[in-house]
């Protein structure tokens, strides 16, 4: 069995989508391909691998509550190269936005059942991830943990000769179990495909979020945009920027 794993982010690195496609492709079974779509270059290296493809499984960021433009140039691509080839892989979708509730990208998943009952592909269904950006952070400061915890561990050697400092550990593992926590409804749901992939059937559409409460989501992603904001310009950008005047 052959998955084609496609992260359709239009960011280089580090996208929720990319988080969200590493923790799928873990527990998906048989061949396993990752393509990156970004530009229209793309195209063309990505339809070639739909050849011998079962599943096909779309990551993708929702965008004004529908799929990203990139994103449909190629799904009209694809149309034409499966009827042309005779494919019919199953098209399965993960989808994640910047609100707190995974159910606003329902309109997203739509598109995608349309799209596949339009070119003649088996819709197998998706997860729908509230807070996705939030949750994206949740493996950086796992990183950050990590690091943490080996700072700690060499500190603790080079004083006491201790590798095994019990109150690093502690935090460590109290931190993890957080994070995870966050995670989970993600995690459980994006096993749940897997196991519908692995058996090439339709998972239906499922919806979650980051599990935490809303009023605290809300205060933290607040703080989150005004300081991604201000430090990429765009707080000020519309107060500050040069004016142009037409006559």
């Amino acid at each position: 069995m052959k998955t084609l794993f496609i992260n359709c982010s239009p960011k280089k690195s580090f996208s929720a989508s990319s988080w969200f496609l590493a923790m799928l492709r873990l527990f998906t079974a048989g061949k396993k391909v990752s393509e990156k779509l970004r530009t229209p270059a793309d195209h063309a290296r990505i339809l070639e691998q739909l050849r011998g493809a079962d599943a096909v499984v779309f990551c993708l960021p929702l965008y004004v509550d529908g799929i990203p433009s990139h994103v449909l140039r190629f799904m009209e691509k694809m149309e034409a190269f499966c009827k042309e080839n005779a494919l019919t892989p199953k098209v399965y979708c993960v989808a994640n936005n910047g609100f707190i509730e995974g159910k606003q990208n329902e309109p997203l998943m739509r598109s995608f059942e349309h799209f596949c009952a339009r070119a003649g592909l088996g819709w197998g269904g998706g997860v729908g991830i509230g807070g996705g950006v939030m949750l994206n952070v949740t493996r950086i400061l796992f990183l950050v943990d990590i690091g943490l915890l080996l700072l700690n561990t060499v500190l603790s050697a080079a004083r006491t000769g201790n590798f095994f400092p019990g109150g690093a550990w502690i935090s460590f593992t109290e931190n993890a179990a957080i994070l995870l926590y966050f995670n989970l409804g993600a995690l459980v749901y994006l096993i749940r495909m897997a196991h519908f992939i692995r058996k090439g059937t339709c998972s239906g559409k499922k919806y979650t979020r980051i599990l935490i409460p809303s009023f605290i989501f809300i205060l933290f992603a607040d703080i989150f945009f005004i300081i991604v904001s201000a430090f990429e310009g765009g707080l000020f950008r519309g107060w500050l920027a040069k004016k142009e005047y037409q006559e």
